[in-house]
Formats: C-alpha cells, structure tokens, sequence
C-alpha cells in the first residue's frame, strides 16, 4: 500500500470524530447557540464508552452512554446559558474543562488499557477497486456518520423542522411572536450537539484508537467548531472539511513510514496548522461569513 491508498483507506475513519462533533456543533450554533465545550464533552463520552467496552457491555451499550453522558453535561451547559442567561462563550469554556476533568477522573484506573474495535464492512464490488477501493472498507459507524450527514443536509434544506431552526438562529423574537417555543427548540439543539459530541468521543476510544490515554481527544472538539466555521454553516462543506482534516491527519503518519526527516511533534501538528491556516483565509472573506453565518449565534434570548 502506497502513501495515497493508505490515506484514502484511512480518511473517513480519521475523519468520522470530527464529523459526528462538527454536525452536532453546527444544529447547535444553526439554533443560535454557541458551545465552545465540545472537547469536553468528547472526552467525556471517550472515558464513558471506554469503560462500557471494557467491562463487556458492547459497542452499542458504549456509544448509548457515552452519548447520554455528554448530553447530560450538555444539559449543565444549556440550564446556565439558556436558563440563567450567562454568557455562552465562558460557559462553554468551564464545561469544556469539567468535561475533561471528569474524563480524566473515570479514566484513571483504566490508562493505557485496550479493547476490541469493530470489523470492516466492505461494500461488494467497490472495495476491490485500485487505489481507491479502501474508502468502500469502512466500520458501521463510518457508514453512519456519512448517513447522518446527508440526513442533516436534508433537514435543513427541505424539511420544516430544519426551516423552523434556522429560524429561531436568524431571529429568536420573530420565531417566537408566530408561536414557536424558541428555548425548548435550542435547548432540543444543544442536547443533541451533547449527544454527537459523545459519540465522537464513543468512537475515538472504542473503534478508531481502542485504548483509554488521558487528553487522548487532543484537540479534535477544538478542530470540530472550527469545521464548523470552516464549512461556512453548510453540512456538505463541513464533511469535505473533516475529510481534509482527516487526510491530513494521516499524512503526517505517511510522511514518517516514508522516511521524512522532519520532527514527529511538526508533523503531529499539521492539522492544527491546516485549522489556522483555514480559519485565516475564511475569516477574511467577511461577504461569505455574513451570507451563511446565523445572525443571533451567541447572543442570549429571554421571552
């Protein structure tokens, strides 16, 4: 397997905990709310799913309570902002590292353990493709991350529950003077950005890289709300930007099996440099900022 086919085998699963993250982020910020805590949700559904798997409870039994884990922590989140009315930006910042206090804490005695990860499921006939025929070898939860994202797409573009939500983000008093309950809809959107967040985390410890290492989401939550700028609050370009971010991920990997002679730390960091670089670029084009961005996104809203 050369450096292309190994990328391309690798891409999605690399790609899938910043998918799940960046999809659950962008219902959230679509309804106006702004959680920079998903990191620690991520590393909290991480420690929870680890130790489910661990101790024989399955993938599936996993990916449930690590979800509803970060969706409780995602509740902590909504009560202080959405009830309190504080402000989102420090709010999310505190649970962000509660999130990883916690992980860290449930985690202790499980360092450095491994479990089994899920098989490969291989689409008949495309798998055996040259070159690419890797990108059709992919576990259930790669398949139901890309279902995910055309079932998010679809929601915003055609459904009127995806009307009504980017409603309430555009502008909360006009959505609630017509009689939409604009606090339970953005609280309905933080608790499943809590639960995305979770199986992010879910699947970077049980199936990506099956062991528990405390701070082992290094980064990805940070990487999913910038996704989420990144792809202008539009699905199909926040999925070809994790794709990216996964390829690049994997790159670094590539370079180092091929000899590079380049320190494994600057390689480590190339997704990081890729996210500044990115965010530089689209942060000066202001016209497509305000085009997609979500006029209310941050800002409190009492009835």
């Amino acid at each position: 397997m050369n450096a292309i086919e190994f990328i391309l085998a690798g891409m999605l699963a690399a790609a899938t905990p910043f998918l799940l993250a960046a999809l659950g982020e962008l219902v959230a910020e679509r309804a106006g709310v702004l959680n920079l805590g998903v990191e620690g949700l991520m590393a909290l559904g991480a420690a929870l799913a680890f130790i489910v798997v661990y101790h024989g409870g399955g993938h599936l039994l996993a990916f449930v309570v690590g979800g509803l884990g970060a969706a409780l922590l995602a509740l902590i989140f909504a009560f202080v902002t959405l009830g309190l009315q504080a402000n989102q930006v420090a709010a999310g910042l505190a649970i962000g590292i509660f999130g990883q206090g916690l992980s860290a804490l449930f985690g202790k005695t499980y360092e450095s353990l491994t479990v089994k990860g899920l098989p490969k499921l291989a689409m008949p006939g495309l798998a055996d493709l040259p070159v690419v025929g890797g990108l059709f070898v992919q576990d259930i939860v790669v398949w139901l991350s890309l279902l995910a994202t055309l079932l998010i797409w679809a929601g915003f573009a055609f459904s009127k529950a995806g009307l009504v939500l980017r409603a309430v983000g555009e502008n909360p008093k006009a959505a609630h003077s017509i009689g939409y309950p604009v606090m339970l809809i953005r609280l309905a959107a933080v608790l499943f950005g809590g639960v995305m967040a979770g199986f992010a985390g879910a699947y970077a410890s049980t199936v990506y890289t099956p062991l528990w290492a405390d701070g082992m989401i290094a980064g990805r939550g940070w990487i999913a709300i910038a996704l989420v700028v990144f792809g202008t609050w539009l699905t199909g370009r926040i999925f070809l930007g994790a794709c990216l971010f996964g390829a690049v991920s994997l790159a670094g990997l590539a370079a180092q099996a091929g000899g590079v002679e380049l320190p494994s730390q600057l390689l480590a960091s190339l997704p990081y440099l890729v996210t500044i670089l990115v965010l530089g670029i689209i942060s000066s084009n202001r016209r497509l900022l305000k085009l997609n961005g979500v006029a209310s996104l941050g800002e409190p809203y009492k009835p």
